[in-house]
């Protein structure tokens, strides 16, 4: 019986709920709508992956790698809203309340930590597959045979969706094994990773399908230097071979910032991460204060119920 190790990225879903849902309040005016729409996509989670394990991962303070490779790594990304600051406390109540495992390190980014404790299991537990619960479609560079993404809908009508290899390369218009070069190329606003100057997503796909990664495209771009003529190339053509040729520094140093790190030091042992007893009353008394009455019947019974529910799996 295969077993499911359910992974939480914690920061990812509370931006995407704060987005995502209207200004909910709790009775004493408190603005609740990102701990409601992750509360909402976690339990959710655990009523349909059936986990038997469970943890979940946050951000934390300090300056990452990242940021000391590239200064102006999310350099343009805006402050945290005023309003979404105490909401993170909230969060962590409900992670606590319904007793999953929490992991963050300090200049650790989360999605190295989701990076390293899947390789982990894969290695170490061939016999459990891993489920990333996100918002975030960097993680699929994580997608294996092993490891699968699970994006909530993003409202009514709207289907929580898990992707595997098939559905990462319908998704994003190549294979798993080139999500971080085509990132490389193309670049991420979001993240504030440059790419190469004016090579879009199309553009991107276009040189991966001929060149298979963002090596083989420079291995034909100092080949078309050395004397091949760039007119005589199908893909690598006037103004796309200059911005190519023109920009291998950042297009190299973008590779680096895009790409999870799988070999962090972290304490990590899948065991504690058991799906075990919570206080209900306690997540119920929670919910009741935020005024989550949606949610109540969401909240699993006990630890049996979750039991019978991994046997049928």
């Amino acid at each position: 019986m295969s077993k499911t190790f359910v992974l939480i990225d914690s920061h990812a879903l509370i931006y995407r709920a704060y987005h995502a849902f209207p200004n909910l309040t709790a009775p004493d005016g408190t603005l609740v709508n990102a701990v409601y729409g992750f509360s909402r996509s976690v339990l959710v989670a655990i009523r349909d992956l059936k986990p038997t394990y469970i943890a979940a991962t946050f951000d934390s303070k300090g300056k990452t790698k990242r940021a000391e490779a590239y200064t102006e790594y999310k350099a343009h990304r805006m402050a945290m809203p005023d309003d979404l600051i105490p909401q993170i406390a909230l969060v962590k109540d409900v992670v606590s309340a319904l007793n999953i495992p929490q992991f963050s390190q300090d200049g650790i980014e989360a999605d190295d930590l989701l990076g390293t404790i899947t390789q982990q299991v894969e290695q170490q537990h061939p016999d459990v597959r891993s489920i990333i619960v996100t918002g975030d479609k960097d993680i699929f560079q994580l997608v294996s045979e092993k490891t699968h993404a699970w994006l909530p809908g993003r409202g009514r009508g709207s289907l929580d969706t898990e992707y595997d290899e098939d559905e990462v390369l319908k998704k994003m218009g190549v294979p798993v094994s080139q999500i971080i070069d085509l990132k490389a190329l193309m670049g991420d606003s979001s993240d504030n990773i440059p790419g190469v100057k004016g090579v879009g997503p199309k553009t991107a796909r276009q040189l991966l399908e001929r060149y298979h990664s963002l090596a083989g495209i420079y291995k034909r771009v100092d080949e078309l230097l050395a004397g091949d003529a760039p007119s005589a190339d199908e893909v690598l053509v006037g103004s796309v071979f200059k911005k190519i040729a023109q920009d291998r520094e950042m297009a190299f140093l973008s590779q680096k910032l895009a790409t999870i790190d799988r070999a962090v030091p972290i304490d990590f042992a899948l065991e504690p991460c058991a799906v075990s007893e919570y206080n209900k009353e306690a997540a119920s008394t929670l919910f009741e204060k935020f005024n989550f009455k949606s949610l109540h019947g969401l909240l699993p019974k006990d630890t049996f119920e979750l039991s019978i529910q991994k046997a049928l799996f």
